[in-house]
């Protein structure tokens, strides 16, 4: 696992930990409901992945665009399918979207990078 994908599973994990012992009844259905929204239904797994990260990209979500980006990676999504998730998020977010865009390309890259 690469530094980036270390750094945000660490942080990502450590803070839902905090906020599920903080949370009321309404965070906690917030969580599940958006957990159970990305389950197998009329859309696969794969399809639903890759509409949350052009949806995050567009919003500027850094941290929406990480989560997503490992679950296409783990959904067998390929780099030429990336390159045109990435090419509809920046058509439909504009230029605003580039700088997210860079990140998500680096955290990609370390994504797909061969284990060493």
């Amino acid at each position: 696992m690469g530094k980036l994908q270390e750094e945000f599973n660490s942080y990502r994990s450590r803070m839902n930990e905090r906020v599920m012992e903080t949370a009321n009844t309404n965070i906690k259905r917030f969580f599940a409901l958006d957990t159970t929204s990305y389950a197998a239904g009329a859309l696969d797994v794969k399809t639903k992945e890759m509409l949350g990260l052009v949806a995050s990209m567009v919003l500027r979500c850094d941290d929406c665009i990480k989560y997503h980006l490992q679950k296409c990676h783990e959904e067998g999504v390929s780099t030429d399918e990336m390159n045109e998730i990435f090419m509809i998020a920046n058509l439909v977010g504009g230029s605003i979207v580039i700088p997210h865009y860079r990140r998500a390309l680096e955290f990609w890259e370390e994504l797909t990078q061969p284990a060493s």
